[in-house]
């Protein structure tokens, strides 16, 4: 499914996150949805768990958030109030195709996966904080589905462990994207020749995970060969959402997609060539031209030629071809000179 996207579009695809953005509506999970279709993206993406699959409900200080964004939750509630309810992905994945849209989603363990296979759900992503989950990998693997699997934090020696499982228990295709597991990422918490390393390291298809708030980041990767792109998103003006403050608003969506293409239509072919409109220019580039009047039968020499603009003569590598040559016929000053003016 994902390498048909890929082949039919012949350019950069958006992944649409939904994540918690529903904001526990399962109404604004459907309009997120929407609004992902409505601006472009290629595909919509939601997350598989509960807060009892992710962590248990502790007040230890081991479970309380203390920085970032969700400073003062513990991990109980950030993950109740964040969760898309199991009951909702089957009414959301019809949705999704109603309106024509592909959909997949993130399992955080092995019900979620379950669950999703009852969906039919055509391929998998694995959170970056997940990627040492092998068993997790192992399970998703076995579905025989392409995987798409985020790298955030993670180091080369763990990315390949993730990958020699999901390739061993029969994963038909991996995508890795690169990832910074930080929210919101900023400019110089990059490295993208990450992106280079990673592509010559693993010998597959390299995406992006984008956490940052601008289009830049995303805009270099697709000049360095990304074509998947993961951004997560929100409706219209929303103001409340547990991932709003990374999260690309309604015609915003339009915008990213826009900016990501625009890049690779200026990227261009494979091959060196030039646009038509700029070799329209050449009519300006310097020619051979008579500048001092030249009779019949003499010679063609230094004081009598010159090259100039425009590029109506003879193209300046004649220029020493034709010097001492004689003309066929008088040529008054300001004419371009063309092979037929002179003699064999």
């Amino acid at each position: 499914m994902i390498d048909k996207l890929l082949k039919k579009h012949n350019e950069p695809i958006l992944i649409a996150e939904i994540s918690g953005n529903h904001c526990g509506s399962l109404s604004t999970a459907k309009k997120l949805i929407k609004t992902a279709k409505k601006n472009g993206a290629d595909i919509v993406k939601f997350q598989t768990y509960t807060a009892e699959t992710m962590t248990i409900n502790s007040k230890r200080n081991e479970f309380k958030l203390k920085d970032g964004l969700w400073k003062g939750f513990t991990l109980w509630e950030l993950y109740k109030d964040a969760h898309t309810p199991y009951s909702w992905h089957k009414e959301l994945f019809s949705y999704s195709k109603k309106i024509g849209i592909t959909c997949f989603s993130t399992p955080f363990d092995n019900s979620a996966v379950e669950l999703l296979e009852k969906l039919n759900c055509p391929f998998y992503k694995v959170a970056s904080f997940e990627l040492t989950d092998l068993p997790l990998i192992k399970r998703i693997a076995q579905t025989k589905k392409p995987m798409i699997i985020s790298t955030g934090m993670g180091t080369l020696k763990e990315i390949e462990m993730a990958y020699k499982v999901a390739k061993k228990n029969g994963c038909p295709k991996i995508i890795l994207l690169y990832c910074v597991s930080k929210y919101p990422s900023e400019i110089y918490d990059f490295n993208l020749e990450n992106i280079n390393i990673m592509k010559k390291k693993f010998n597959c298809e390299i995406g992006l995970s984008d956490h940052s708030n601008n289009s830049i980041i995303s805009k270099i990767a697709v000049s360095l060969g990304v074509r998947i792109i993961e951004k997560h998103i929100a409706n219209e003006n929303q103001k409340k959402g547990v991932d709003i403050a990374f999260s690309l608003k309604g015609s915003k969506i339009r915008k990213f997609v826009n900016d990501i293409r625009e890049v690779n239509k200026i990227l261009g072919k494979k091959k060196f060539i030039r646009s038509k409109k700029e070799l329209h220019n050449t009519k300006l580039r310097r020619s051979i031209y008579v500048t001092k009047e030249i009779k019949k039968d003499n010679k063609i020499s230094k004081e009598n030629i010159k090259v100039i603009r425009p590029n109506n003569g003879l193209d300046p590598s004649y220029y020493y071809k034709v010097i001492n040559k004689k003309v066929k016929k008088k040529l008054i000053a300001g004419t371009p000179l063309s092979l037929s003016y002179i003699k064999k």
